[in-house]
């Protein structure tokens, strides 16, 4: 072959490569096009990066998570019969408004309007008296993973100059992709391998409890709105608990949001800590026997019993948070000094009664619960707390816990304790109670509370002391004033007992 020939088909094999050179690099990577193919399917891209806000309006159920009758029943829910999240995609802003009603047997109010937003950086709530307050930067960082559990504004991000897709997988029939916005959330979208349509989104929040959790909202039933598909059924789980239930009878893109912008006393308050601070007060209800109260633990109260024996203090209850159950146990290691505590009575599994179960094992402290409440208890002190390192994640210990049937009685010559089951609860069917026979006193949780506005189990805890032949001269709750046995039942007799709705 001539030199020119050999020249002329090189530069061919040249071109031939060169050609699949440049169509490899043109190629569209197959993250992007997961997203494109999505908005595709959604509208087209130009309609989603051109929203500017999308109001969601509907009814469903909202469940109270750690508040079911026992570890492993239903969750217990509320019944939402206004909805209406208002999102300002543009500004970073959201407001979400709902009218709910109690379906359980509850103490407190039945019917209850709510009012959170989001500003930016700014989280905060209204009350019923229309006051703000702002939230910790732990509730505005989830709050802004909100917004995000929706096609139209996940698919948005995900089209946005700066967003970053990784991660492609497959699970089921998803092909999953973690999208990191702008601003450093990372957020996982799950789209459906055969109609190319969002169906899933996952984040990860912190619960107090749980620890690390997956918060996942799936998309179902879409229909068209103006142009835009989008999901009439919206179903969110907190790990393996389905928590929110949206039936969505409207969503209006562009229609306008009204403002937004958080109040200017929120905007201008300081950020307060995930936990507020706990200054805890020492009350004597009894030869030994103390009531840990003061600042931290809200009007309806959150308080612990402190009992003294011969050569140790055992609690009853570590409330609320790490920074409260802390504070208490520090407390009560002040009362007797040289008596270390050694034991807490966890007087039911609810989240309010078991949120400082890790900061207690992380002290050392042994659990006497209710044998029902020991596997459940085990998963709480195993759990990662990586979002927010508590107690147990900086100082891992093992959890030790004495459970117990019926009745326990705990005594020496000190102090004589007699723990009994409550049964046929209709509110927690987990719950122990303390009886101290030497001061005929009643020391329990959410039996019965002289803050409540009414009694929905009265019934039943004027049935446990009978059954036990329990006389009570004095009662020692966790939520509210200590009380004699007579005002105790002239507080039931002045409040209507309400039951379910």
């Amino acid at each position: 072959m001539r030199v020119a020939e050999k020249c002329a088909a090189l530069v061919a094999i040249l071109a031939v490569l060169m050609a699949a050179f440049v169509a490899a690099c043109s190629q569209t990577p197959l993250e992007k096009q997961l997203v494109d193919d999505a908005a595709a399917t959604l509208g087209g891209a130009e309609r989603i990066e051109a929203i500017e806000t999308i109001v969601i309006m509907g009814e469903g159920r909202n469940a109270r998570l750690g508040q079911n009758l026992t570890p492993e029943a239903d969750l217990n829910a509320w019944r939402i019969t206004e909805f209406e999240r208002t999102l300002d995609v543009r500004n970073g802003r959201m407001r979400v408004q709902q009218l709910r009603t109690a379906t359980f047997p509850f103490p407190l109010a039945l019917v209850g309007r709510d009012t959170m937003g989001l500003d930016g950086d700014v989280a905060y709530n209204v009350n019923p008296a229309g006051v703000a307050a702002r939230g910790s930067a732990l509730v505005a960082r989830e709050r802004r993973l909100e917004m995000l559990h929706h096609p139209l504004t996940i698919v948005r991000a995900a089209l946005q100059e700066g967003a970053r897709i990784s991660n492609l997988r497959t699970q089921d029939q998803l092909t999953l992709v973690d999208l990191t916005t702008p601003e450093g959330d990372t957020v996982t979208l799950g789209v459906d391998t055969g109609t190319k349509l969002p169906a899933l989104v996952r984040s990860t929040a912190y619960h107090v409890n749980l620890g690390d959790v997956v918060m996942e909202t799936a998309f179902l039933d879409y229909a068209d709105a103006g142009g835009l598909r989008v999901p009439r059924h919206l179903t969110t789980k907190t790990d393996r608990w389905v928590t929110f239930d949206l039936q969505a009878t409207s969503t209006e893109v562009n229609s306008g949001a009204g403002d937004l912008a958080a109040p200017e006393a929120v905007r201008g308050a300081a950020v307060p800590p995930i936990f507020p601070p706990a200054d805890v007060t020492a009350e004597e209800v009894g030869a030994g026997i103390w009531r840990l109260a003061g600042t931290g633990a809200g009007p309806f109260g959150n308080w612990t019993i402190a009992f003294e024996f011969d050569d140790h203090i055992t609690l009853f209850e570590v409330p609320e948070n790490e920074f409260r159950s802390q504070a208490v146990i520090d407390k009560a290691k002040t009362l007797r000094p040289g008596k270390p505590v050694t034991h807490v009575i966890v007087s039911h599994h609810h989240f309010d009664h078991s949120a400082g179960l890790r900061t207690a094992v992380a002290d050392g402290l042994t659990i006497i619960t209710h044998r029902a409440n020991e596997g459940f208890f085990k998963e709480l002190a195993s759990r990662p707390h990586t979002l927010h390192q508590d107690a147990l994640a900086r100082n891992p210990k093992p959890i030790t816990i004495e459970p117990m049937d019926d009745e326990l009685t705990l005594s020496d010559g000190s102090m004589d304790l007699r723990l009994y089951h409550v049964k046929d609860s209709i509110h927690g069917q987990t719950t122990v109670v303390v009886y101290v026979p030497r001061d005929r006193m009643l020391v329990q949780s959410d039996l019965y509370d002289p803050v409540s506005m009414q009694f929905p189990w009265a019934d039943n805890f004027l049935a446990n002391l009978k059954m036990r032949n329990l006389r009570v001269d004095k009662s020692v709750p966790t939520h509210g004033q200590v009380q004699t046995f007579p005002e105790v039942l002239a507080t039931i007799k002045a409040k209507q007992t309400v039951g379910t709705n």
